[in-house]
């Protein structure tokens, strides 16, 4: 067999393998994720955008959409369409979650004791 012949077949052997060293990432929870880590997963996010990410959600809190990263600057629709399969958004913590308001606070048992207790007298 002419060598020629030996390193095509070689190279087609080898081809499938071709890409098993690069690490695959699966999801980023934006809500989560560290400046450096969205540099490295998001395409056309460099340094500046991921810092940009990140001062965003300090700023204003997690983030309650992916649609909602085209509010940060230099973020638009087509970084967040070419980066949709790569991205999703995590639940709030409970900490994270606003504060209860008035009319969902229902009254404790005490006061309805009060109540009870001032009409018997």
């Amino acid at each position: 067999m002419p060598i020629h012949r030996l390193f095509f077949f070689l190279f087609l052997f080898a081809l499938p393998f071709a890409h098993a060293g690069e690490a695959e990432v699966d999801k980023i929870d934006i809500n989560t994720a560290d400046a450096w880590f969205l540099d490295y997963t998001l395409h056309g996010v460099g340094p500046k955008k991921a810092a940009a990410i990140i001062e965003y959600r300090e700023k204003h809190g997690p983030f309650k959409s992916i649609y909602e990263l085209s509010k940060v600057h230099g973020i638009g629709p087509k970084t967040i369409e070419k980066n949709m399969e790569k991205m999703f958004i995590s639940p709030p913590e409970e900490s994270e979650q606003p504060a209860e308001t008035d009319s969902q606070i229902e009254q404790s048992p005490d006061e309805n004791n009060s109540e009870e207790i001032s009409d018997t007298q």
